[in-house]
């Protein structure tokens, strides 16, 4: 099984919605523990990383992909 490529910045979808609803979250702090940030209620949460990689559904944005698209005229 391949392992999902994350990035610091990045907005992820997980597994489990956190408890206001929404399951999008985005990557403020990589080390041995990540820390995620709800992106509607903007709550924080560290966890390890790998119950985080163990849950992680998906990358849906990209943090390289949006700095790039301000550069374009």
């Amino acid at each position: 099984m391949e392992r999902k490529v994350f990035q610091l910045g990045d907005i992820v979808q997980m597994k489990k919605p956190h408890p206001c609803g929404n399951n999008e979250m985005e990557i403020i702090r990589m080390g041995m523990d990540i820390r995620i940030k709800c992106t509607k209620c903007q709550h924080s949460v560290l966890i390890p990383r790998g119950k985080f990689e163990k849950n992680l559904k998906k990358v849906l944005r990209s943090a390289q992909d949006s700095e790039g698209a301000g550069d374009t005229p």
